[in-house]
């Protein structure tokens, strides 16, 4: 196995990769989505909006630029992150620009693929990820987010111009989106597979799906999608092909009302069906859950990386939604803590399984 980095567009920098480097990580998960800006935090009690999109230059030579600045410093581009909200709103949305929104992801597919990308994650979520709130929510009071449904109007509608939890235009509303119910999310997810995948079987890439987070069945007046274990089941059997994978995110296995995160995560590395994996830990079930330290939430860490090494995963694990630590570089701190005890249970795996554990 191996541990990677996932970097927001504006770390994609030289400072970044040295950070990187010095961590011993391989790989870099890079977001070219301009969400959060400078600042890297996840929720506030004020606006829980993602920001505004920004279609950015996403062509050939922008993945190959990254590719290359990346491997000066030994490291290598393990995934590209999340499509831009202004390249594919219509996509979620079933708007009037779908089709020619389709026709740009296909472009991108593939001049990722020429460029040497190896997957690209996505959420196909209309609403995103939204009714986080922020707190002290990790030991000691370190800061993290959560998501507790009684602290938001889970109904409260999106306005025109927002899908994914970002804006998509400069002014939004005065209108709200219409709602969307599971058999409309579902039937504008298959009609993507079956468009996307075919070109990334072609192009030779991996498009990996995200979970819903929150995994609840609707927010905002919109289904969620891949909301459950056997949703990730049902996403696969549409589209059974090695380019239809999981972006698979442990906290939001952990975070649904059922499944066993154990017996699910073995059978995807057994069926070769995870593209990434973001490796984090949590505290509750929908509705109600806090992230929190990679080593004081429900999942046994430790075991997974056992089941990932006994089903043949070999893939990258990254950090994810790390909580703050009290320093001068808390985002910093919290990623090279998680990272530390990442590389410890991956040697421990890796020992046990060449026969010198005890």
């Amino acid at each position: 196995m191996k541990i990677g980095l996932g970097l927001y567009r504006k770390m994609l920098n030289e400072s970044h990769y040295r950070f990187a480097r010095q961590l011993g990580v391989s790989h870099v998960v890079a977001h070219l989505e301009d969400y959060f800006s400078d600042n890297p935090q996840l929720a506030n009690d004020r606006d829980m909006s993602w920001g505004t999109s920004q279609t950015g230059d996403w062509t050939y030579e922008t993945f190959r630029t990254l590719i290359d600045d990346l491997g000066r410093h030994d490291l290598q581009l393990a995934a590209v992150e999340n499509f831009a909200v202004r390249h594919w709103h219509d996509v979620l949305l079933d708007g009037p620009r779908r089709d020619e929104q389709m026709a740009t992801l296909k472009s991108i597919v593939r001049a990722a693929a020429a460029a040497g990308v190896p997957c690209i994650g996505y959420n196909f979520s209309a609403v995103g990820v939204w009714g986080w709130t922020r707190g002290p929510y990790a030991r000691g009071g370190a800061m993290s987010v959560g998501f507790d449904i009684d602290r938001i109007d889970p109904q409260e509608p999106m306005p025109e111009g927002m899908a994914w939890n970002m804006a998509y235009r400069d002014t939004l509303g005065p209108g709200t989106v219409a709602p969307i119910s599971a058999a409309q999310i579902w039937d504008r997810y298959r009609r993507f597979l079956a468009e996307m995948i075919p070109v990334a079987e072609e192009a030779g890439i991996t498009l990996a799906a995200h979970p819903d987070d929150p995994p609840v069945e609707a927010l905002r007046l919109s289904a969620k999608l891949i909301n459950s274990h056997d949703a990730y089941r049902r996403a696969f059997a549409l589209a059974p092909s090695p380019a239809n994978k999981a972006e698979l995110c442990l906290g939001c296995l952990q975070e649904m009302a059922d499944g066993d995160i154990y017996r699910t995560v073995a059978e995807f590395a057994r069926q070769d069906r995870i593209g990434y994996i973001h490796f984090r830990n949590v505290r509750g079930k929908v509705p109600n859950y806090h992230e929190v330290f990679i080593d004081e939430g429900d999942i046994d860490m430790a075991r997974i990386v056992d089941i990932l090494a006994e089903n043949g995963y070999d893939g990258v694990l990254i950090p994810d939604h790390t909580p703050e630590l009290e320093c001068g570089a808390p985002w910093h701190a919290g990623k090279a803590y998680a990272i530390g005890y990442m590389k410890a249970l991956i040697a421990g795996a890796k020992r046990q399984g060449d026969g010198h554990g005890g």
